[in-house]
């Protein structure tokens, strides 16, 4: 019931029914918050429904909101469909008021009463409110620094009580009104505050990383308050079952002593490792390793868990399937195999495809490490390797990506306001917080380098400096961030790639041997093909071979036969691109063997060729026996308005078919050249762009007749498939019509996905990323195959074709090819292939075999 109830809240349940000990509630469902949305108010009869769960709460606990003898507060907390951890808002201690304060101090102890008193006042004021809670952690800071102590832990009665004066003053300074003693009032502004966070700029901003509907809209978690900070018999922490950052199966995480969670999320106190728990309550902490036992068994998966102690007495706040590391992502999913917790396809099923190419990214030279010292140490929260300028909020990081230059974010503790800034960045660095502080849990589930806790740094956020062993560093400066060894490097260290990884190759044998959909790769040159091969592409989808003529030794000889004012003269210039062409596809068919290899003929407009500065048209003229203004003059000719729907793609081959012979010919002398030698070879030609049947059948006769040519002169027999793209949306409609002409179609989904929409590719990210905002789209059509529109075209293409010809090969090549829900999508369409880049193909394969396990499921 997560759509319902939200992921905590259903796992709230679902903890309740496992006789786990969680503080009872109620939940305010999803379709409140959407109601809620529409409305911009709290309809009557979800008012009343909330006051009936307290009543309920009421019956449940024995206690009495709003009873100073007998209090029952309340945390408000937020639960959206899919875990988004520190996004939305919380507010803690709720009911709270100047009655209660003193009613609670009598039960309890006057501290802890003062103590939730402050930490409510702060927390409605920010999440309610709107208050910055830096205000209030301004006072917080002048009242310990005026008694000399450092931690929150040592503020006395006598000092709480202050603080809660000067934030109470702080209250009438900014609303002009007193801080609101009517609990009710309190309960439904913080049910409000709560929805409002779903559309908070840092949520807006993981919604659209993660592909999350703005309409799903948060769920509320109403329940009794348990206090971590009642005394040194209580606690709070965050565990995880296994080690997000390695996977090692061994509990994870970390607990403060007399404090509330927010404490240890924020990062503002440094706390001990789950370990120590044995040491507060050796009995709790068997406890705690049985409820663990359960909820892993109970879930079939790593869980993240929030708990609080209560005088000795332990309560679990929540549990959730936990954000991890690729590394630990596959170890988990391998090691649960082996324990026979669950099947090779429940693994499968079990890791973010999207996350699996993470274990390859580059990682630090032996070299580097051994010649540089670090500067300073923290905790490896997340594993990896970081190097980038200082930068100590979004606006820098922004300018920083916008300017092509890496960066890494350094801040004293991040917030959930910073998801935006870490984007940008390559890693970030706290001095303050442990391995379980919101920055490393975002970092994790970011794919993001995280060193925290680095307590030897001495940050200065408005200056824009920190000072290390005296030395001071700003954004002028590089460091370097091992997440590994959580060692930081005071400059530029060298990286280099990663290929190692034995769980890696684990997952991707499981991933193939499921899969039903082949991968293959876009390729352009032969280092991409034996990357390809290596990832275990099965194939290439593409090679674009008008990037071969853009190299520098060619492009000169492509601009003459374009220049070329008789038949002699673009004879002269295609002569000398032959044998390169010949030698390009030689060496990538040479690399692939038998793998099926698509050669995409000539697609991008002529003038992309042609030079553009007077240095280079003065060059091109002396080469070709021309005048510079006859030059110029053909660049003019050549210009078009809109030149991704002018003379390219199959319309080159009809305007300049001797481009186009000059290419077949170059393929059967490659594959006549690989046959001598005992190679066994696969080549395919394919035309772009087309568009009507005739077009296609006129460069597939112009082709064939080339190729037999050429084999009769060869003495040879050359049998070469042609297909064509499919990536306009006529060429979708009418291609049951050109199915029988065809061996094989290929998708081109970003020109497809450009020519439906209307969308420039090259220009929508002006206003597309606005229209992810306002919830127009989820995700960018680039990004995210639309399945609506260009999903349907696709879909209905491939059963009507496939009709028409049974033999019929189907598969996409643009970069939605390596987009793991993308990919999902296209299995379910029954397409032969995907094609991507080539670093690309391992979220391909993993996510082809995720989405026939799901069939199969059905």
């Amino acid at each position: 019931m997560r759509e319902l109830l939200g992921g905590k809240g259903a796992n709230l349940c679902e903890m309740t029914n496992l006789k786990i000990p969680v503080p009872q509630g109620f939940i305010v469902a999803t379709t409140a918050c959407t109601d809620y949305m529409n409305k911009k108010e709290i309809s009557k009869e979800i008012k009343e429904e909330i006051f009936e769960g307290v009543k309920k709460l009421e019956k449940v606990t024995g206690k009495q909101f709003g009873n100073p003898q007998n209090p029952l507060l309340l945390s408000v907390r937020s639960g959206a469909r899919v875990s988004m951890p520190g996004m939305m808002n919380t507010v803690l201690n709720l009911g709270m008021n100047d009655n209660v304060c003193q009613g609670l101090a009598q039960i309890t102890n006057r501290r802890s009463a003062l103590d939730s008193y402050r930490r409510f006042i702060q927390m409605f004021s920010d999440v309610v409110m709107g208050l910055d809670m830096n205000n209030f952690e301004n006072i917080l800071s002048q009242v310990k620094s005026k008694n000399n102590i450092e931690k929150d832990i040592d503020l006395t009665e006598e000092m709480l009580e202050e603080v809660i004066q000067l934030y109470k003053e702080l209250y009438v300074k900014h609303f002009g009104q007193e801080f609101p003693q009517d609990i009710n009032h309190q309960l439904l502004k913080s049910v409000e505050g709560v929805f409002q966070s779903w559309n908070t700029e840092r949520a807006v901003a993981y919604r659209q990383l993660n592909h999350i509907p703005a309409d799903w809209g948060t769920a509320v978690n109403v329940q009794e308050m348990v206090f971590g900070n009642l005394n040194n018999n209580s606690a709070t922490g965050v565990a995880f079952t296994r080690n997000p950052a390695t996977g090692e199966n061994k509990i994870y995480g970390e607990f403060l002593v007399n404090a509330q969670g927010e404490d240890i999320v924020s990062g503002v106190r440094t706390p001990q490792p789950i370990s120590e728990l044995k040491k507060f309550n050796k009995e709790l902490y068997a406890q705690f390793e049985k409820v663990c036992r359960i909820l892993e068994h109970n879930y079939l998966d790593m869980q993240d868990m929030e708990f609080t102690i209560e005088n000795g007495k332990l309560f679990m706040l929540q549990t959730r399937n936990g954000k991890r590391t690729a590394k630990a992502s596959l170890k988990i999913a391998i090691d649960m195999v082996k324990e026979q917790l669950i099947t090779q396809k429940q693994a499968l099923l079990q890791i973010d495809a999207k996350q699996v190419t993470e274990v390859l990214h580059p990682t630090f030279t032996p070299e580097s490490l051994k010649t540089h010292k670090h500067i300073a140490k923290g905790l490896p929260a997340s594993p990896g390797s970081a190097v980038g300028y200082i930068v100590f909020n979004t606006e820098q990081a922004k300018k920083f990506r916008a300017e092509n230059k890496k960066c890494v974010l350094v801040r004293e503790e991040t917030s959930p306001e910073d998801i935006i800034a870490l984007t940008h960045a390559e890693g970030v660095l706290t001095a303050r917080g442990g391995m379980t502080s919101h920055a490393a849990v975002v970092a994790r589930g970011m794919g993001k380098c995280c060193v925290a806790g680095c307590g030897e740094i001495q940050i200065n956020e408005h200056k824009k400096e920190i000072i290390i062993n005296g030395k001071k560093y700003t954004s002028n400066n590089i460091i370097s961030l091992n997440g590994d060894t959580g060692l930081v490097y005071g400059e530029e260290l060298e990286t280099m790639p990663n290929t190692q990884n034995k769980d890696f190759e684990t997952i991707m044998k499981w991933a193939k041997k499921y899969k039903k959909m082949g991968v293959r790769a876009n390729a352009d040159t032969i280092e991409d093909a034996k990357i390809a091969k290596q990832f275990g592409a099965e194939g290439i989808g593409l090679v674009r071979t008008e990037h071969m003529f853009f190299k520098e030794e060619r492009i000169w000889a492509m601009r003459e036969t374009i220049v070329a004012s008789t038949a002699e003269q673009q004879a002269k210039g295609l002569a000398k691109l032959e044998p390169m062409q010949q030698l390009d596809f030689y060496n990538i068919l040479k690399e692939m063997g038998e793998l099926p290899t698509i050669i995409r003929l000539l697609d991008p407009p002529l003038h992309e060729f042609l030079p553009k500065t007077e240095k280079d048209v003065k060059k091109l003229a002396k080469q070709s026996g021309k005048k510079a203004k006859d030059i110029w003059a053909e660049i003019e000719k050549l210009k078009e308005v809109n030149p991704m729907m002018g003379l390219r793609g199959c319309r080159l081959s009809v305007v300049s078919p001797e481009i186009t012979k000059m290419q077949a010919r170059a393929l059967v002398k490659a594959t006549k050249q690989l046959e001598e030698e005992n190679i066994k070879s696969c080549p395919e030609l394919m035309v772009p762009l087309t568009t009507t049947v005739n077009e296609f059948k006129y460069v597939k006769n112009l082709l064939t007749e080339e190729i037999n040519k050429t084999s009769k002169q060869l003495g040879t027999k050359t049998k070469i498939k042609i297909g064509t793209m499919i990536e306009t949306p006529r060429a979708a409609v009418i291609s049951p019509s050109l199915a029988p002409e065809c061996e094989f179609y290929s998708f081109g989904t970003n020109d497809l996905t450009q020519l439906t929409f209307g969308f420039s590719r090259d220009d929508s990210n002006k206003f597309l990323n606005k229209y992810t905002e306002q919830g127009i789209f989820v995700a960018s059509p680039f990004e995210t195959v639309d399945t609506q529109g260009v999903g349907e075209l696709v879909k209905n293409c491939v059963k009507l074709s496939k009709a028409k010809n049974k033999k019929l090969e189907c598969g996409v090549c643009g970069e939605h090819g390596g987009e793991a829900d993308s990919v999902k999508f296209f299995a379910e369409c029954g397409l032969d292939y995907v094609s991507c880049s080539a670093f690309r193909v391992p979220v391909a394969i993993l996510s082809s075999a995720q989405a026939q396990i799901r069939q199969n499921l059905r």
